[in-house]
């Protein structure tokens, strides 16, 4: 059986969570304690070097990285509905990805560190870097349901828990109609799962 290690405030950890549940994966969870270091433990050290969660282990596979997990999920099941395989389709789902790591952990994710665990950032170039990306999403998602294709891909899941958190870094979702619509659909999801923050 899969096991992931995890922890419950963190939108990385949430993604992978709620992928799991959508595809009604069964698995175990290791709650990892980061506020008492237990992720720089030697123990877990050993099975992640870099020290940081979500990790899922498959039998003889490990997998680190959130947005990593995301893909080795979908092809693990053969769900090409949550990523597609035909060539355009796919990168565009890619660019979400990437998306997601570099410009919402960039932004929103920053602000939400500051805001909510007293982290010292720059949280007005965040929020205001967070702003801009929303408004990118917002007119995306004018005239569609979702980032790419017809139906969720995890492109969707990998934007949107810190999409969904950017009210715990002092930004609010109300300019962006489309964003908070899109938000609704996938709390509305066969399986979805809930975190704190985003009931």
């Amino acid at each position: 059986m899969m096991k992931l290690y995890h922890t419950e405030l963190s939108g990385n950890c949430h993604k992978v969570r709620l992928m799991l549940s959508l595809l009604e994966l069964k698995h175990d969870r290791v709650l990892v304690n980061l506020a008492s270091g237990e992720h720089k433990s030697a123990d877990f050290l050993k099975i992640d070097p870099l020290g940081q969660v979500p990790l899922l282990i498959d039998e003889n596979t490990t997998i680190r990285d959130s947005q990593a997990i995301l893909v080795y999920l979908a092809r693990k099941c053969d769900r090409t509905d949550w990523l597609p395989l035909e060539a355009e389709s796919m990168a565009k789902v890619m660019q979400w990805l990437s998306f997601a790591a570099n410009e919402i952990n960039s932004s929103l994710f920053i602000a939400r560190l500051h805001f909510l665990f007293g982290m010292n950032f720059d949280w007005e170039t965040a929020q205001q870097k967070g702003k801009q990306i929303l408004q990118i999403m917002d007119e995306h998602l004018r005239e569609r349901n979702w980032l790419e294709c017809s139906s969720p891909t995890i492109a969707d899941i990998a934007c949107y828990p810190y999409v969904g958190l950017a009210p715990d870094g002092k930004v609010s979702l109300e300019p962006y109609p489309n964003v908070m619509a899109w938000i609704d659909r996938i709390k509305q999801l066969s399986g979805y799962e809930r975190m704190p923050g985003l009931e």
